[in-house]
């Protein structure tokens, strides 16, 4: 579950309209985030030991108490070097792939960003936030890893992942360092496809299976053996009176072929076509037939498999929008 935003969040969120805001711009892979770009605030528990401090600080002044002061001053010390190291803990991280498979509009995304540490320091407690989506790492010295965003989709086509805050408040709490990141990238969602059961479309002819010429069950003709063929596929008797060895070709079912045609569904209105189509690639993958699909722009196969059922999905996500 998300955490509540705090202050600096908030503030953090208000921050990056400015204009002089890094990145202004979106960003080509892989990121280097550098000190230029980090931002250091302190927490509600660093506003507060901060109060405290200034009270010792004013309380050993006005008492003369040595103790005191050095304590306070001791304090202070301990808290800028948290400042110190919450911002090194950042800088020398690089983003250097986000990448997520795609899924139909209204599911969730799983976005994976891939960060790399430099140099001989340890990256803990790294805070990834993208909306109200936000994942944890930590990251060894040389070492690679991916954090995973469950982002919300409504809608098909590219889905932009928008502003990445890259933030976190070790070692001591006292104070949240942040950095601002707007990676290039596209991420494809498809269309959400048609609800209920949709019956696939049949162009006529045998509604099951066509037939063609395979190894099946009845003989067809005879035809010359070739490497690999079967020895009980060879035809022995009439091999013997032709002094050449033939082998017997059969006649078997071939899997249905089926055209999913967008001018075939002209009633319908423009989405409502889509998420028919993305319902019949769908089945007809999940079913085993081969198929073509029939688009304005270009026509994709016939085939089937997981190439094949991406380009389909791809194509109709990428529709214009009607």
């Amino acid at each position: 579950m998300a955490r509540t935003p705090d202050l600096v969040d908030r503030f953090s969120e208000r921050l990056a309209r400015l204009p002089l805001v890094k990145p202004r711009q979106v960003e080509d892979l892989p990121v280097h985030i550098d000190r230029r770009r980090i931002y250091v605030l302190p927490t509600g528990f660093g506003l507060f030991l901060s109060l405290m401090l200034l009270a010792m600080v004013l309380g050993g002044l006005n008492y003369n108490n040595n103790p005191a002061l050095l304590l306070a001053f001791v304090t202070i010390a301990v808290a800028h070097n948290s400042l110190v190291q919450a911002h090194l803990t950042l800088s020398g991280l690089r983003l250097v792939a986000l990448h997520a498979e795609p899924v139909f509009a209204g599911q969730p995304l799983a976005v994976r960003a891939a960060f790399e540490a430099t140099g001989q320091r340890r990256r803990p407690g790294l805070e990834l936030r993208a909306g109200e989506a936000e994942g944890f790492l930590d990251l060894a010295p040389g070492e690679r890893a991916e954090i995973t965003l469950p982002l919300p989709t409504q809608r098909r086509g590219w889905f932009d992942v928008g502003r990445l805050r890259l933030s976190t408040i070790r070692p001591l709490g006292l104070a949240r360092a942040w950095t601002w990141l707007l990676p290039r990238t596209r991420l494809l969602v498809y269309p959400c496809p048609e609800s209920g059961e949709v019956p696939l479309p049949d162009h006529g002819g045998d509604s099951t299976s066509r037939r063609t010429r395979q190894h099946g069950e009845q003989p067809h003709h005879l035809r010359e053996y070739r490497p690999g063929d079967a020895l009980k596929q060879v035809a022995w008797k009439p091999s013997a009176r032709t002094d050449r060895l033939l082998v017997r070709e059969y006649e078997a079912s071939a899997p249905r072929e089926l055209e999913l045609d967008w001018q075939a569904l002209h009633g319908m209105a423009h989405e409502a076509r889509i998420r028919r189509l993305a319902r019949w690639v769908v089945d007809a993958e999940r079913l085993g037939h081969r198929y073509r699909l029939h688009l304005p722009p270009a026509t994709l196969g016939p085939g089937r498999g997981p190439e094949h059922r991406h380009a389909c999905l791809r194509a109709l996500a990428l529709m214009p929008h009607g």
